[in-house]
């Protein structure tokens, strides 16, 4: 019994684990690329969800973005050119809305190469 205990539990892990991994799948992690962009988001107390558009570099960095946010009750399009450094994460574009199901995606691209993140409210 107690292998089975133990082998139950290290697959909970497993489990968990793959769960939290798949929850940002798309999503690019600071520190695994030059570049990387970042879909932030935070419920407020009055049930709007603040939305920020970020983007991570390891260097000095300029390029443009487009942030996209669909699904019900919103058809929202930003973008523009940016300029970032190292050190902290830039916010490039914030929208705040209610609701939930809508689908968020973020494409950075520097100099010719585009990274792109989604997220699912």
């Amino acid at each position: 019994m107690t292998n089975l205990k133990q082998f139950s539990i290290c697959a909970a892990l497993v489990v968990a684990g793959l769960g939290a991994a798949f929850s940002t799948a798309g999503a690019s992690q600071p520190g695994s690329q030059p570049v990387q962009c970042e879909i932030a988001t935070k419920k407020s107390s009055g049930g709007m969800t603040s939305i920020e558009g970020r983007v991570h570099a390891s260097k000095a960095i300029s390029g443009t973005y487009t942030l996209q946010v669909s699904g019900p009750g919103a058809n929202i399009s930003q973008g523009g050119d940016f300029d970032a450094g190292v050190g902290k994460p830039q916010v490039l574009s914030s929208v705040m809305l209610s609701g939930s199901g809508q689908r968020i995606s973020l494409d950075v691209t520097v100099g010719g190469h585009t990274t792109s993140c989604t997220k699912r409210l």
